[in-house]
């Protein structure tokens, strides 16, 4: 099946950390579509025969492949680079393991353990887990991001402003991320994806799956966030949910400074976009809006993400 992009870039051109001296491997005009052909979070080490006791040996060098980077052209610091995700094509297979050392609850659980997962590629069924588990299915790029500004090589685990190991799980199909740029070009990158995942990943994995991903990027001069943000299509059967939620994030090392981030953040944005005084979005923030924690596991940094339905200002 094809994903219908203009421009295809293979698993083969990955690359492990962040590091803006990275040459592209692809120059695109806003506007373009990539098709990106990613590698499973373990870089390749589990395959669909794997058992728990590779689980150990796993080599943390190689772990969160992603693929590019790409550079968009005329982005500069202080711009946004709005991606669009477009579709995934699923593999079929992936795993879920406990890695000692590694997840919310590691002083608990240290003892490596693996779960394999078979799934229809056209995701029309749920994933089986054990004699009754049924796991919805929603692809979606655990790590998406944009070059630091800062030279040398950064690792890939952490999230950051620029996006990266964000564990994000609703950007899935038809979601509109905007991401803040530090270098030209943006130099983005891609992988880690997920057919499923709960917000906070506890565990550290979700179901990690090799997929293909369609990727259009667009360019806003002199927009970019402070910390990434995105818009979330309609989803479920919450009644606020019928026009979509925007959605912006705190990133760092501490929650609660995580959360003061996400929702000033969404202060800032219905102010300036509604005509809202501050103190009137922030109320309306209280009273409508969600404050979740996307990611908790990738230290020393932490995604905490803040909801607010278009709907209520429709």
């Amino acid at each position: 099946m094809s994903l219908g992009c203009g421009h295809t870039i293979h698993q083969e051109h990955h690359h492990f950390g962040w590091d803006n001296a990275i040459p592209p491997r692809l120059a695109v005009a806003p506007g373009e579509t990539v098709e990106f052909r990613t590698v499973d979070a373990s870089g390749g080490q589990l395959t669909p025969q794997s058992t728990a006791a590779e689980i150990a040996g796993l080599d943390f060098g190689r772990v969160n492949p992603v693929t590019g980077p790409v550079f968009v052209e005329g982005a500069e610091p202080g711009d946004a680079i709005k991606i669009t995700v477009l579709g995934y094509r699923p593999s079929g297979w992936g795993w879920t393991a406990n890695i000692p050392g590694f997840g919310l609850l590691a002083d608990q659980f240290p003892e490596p353990a693996l779960h394999l997962w078979r799934y229809e590629t056209d995701l029309s069924r749920p994933a089986a887990y054990g004699p009754g588990g049924r796991v919805p299915l929603r692809p979606f790029c655990g790590t998406i991001g944009l070059a630091p500004a800062e030279p040398g090589l950064h690792s890939v685990v952490p999230p950051r402003r620029v996006g990266g190991n964000m564990d994000i799980r609703d950007l899935a199909e038809g979601s509109e991320l905007w991401l803040p740029v530090e270098v030209p070009g943006g130099l983005f990158s891609v992988g880690d994806t997920h057919a499923a995942q709960g917000d906070g990943e506890v565990c550290g994995t979700a179901i990690e799956s090799p997929m293909d991903v369609a990727l259009r990027f667009e360019l806003e001069k002199g927009a970019g966030p402070a910390f990434p943000r995105f818009f979330l299509p309609q989803r479920g059967p919450d009644p606020r949910a019928a026009l979509g939620w925007d959605v912006t994030t705190g990133v760092g090392p501490d929650l609660f400074a995580g959360a003061r981030d996400a929702v000033g953040a969404m202060v800032e944005l219905l102010s300036r976009r509604e005509g809202l005084s501050a103190v009137e979005a922030y109320l309306l923030c209280s009273v409508a809006g969600d404050l979740r924690i996307s990611e908790i596991v990738d230290q020393p940094n932490w995604v905490v993400s803040f909801y607010f339905p278009r709907a209520v200002l429709a």
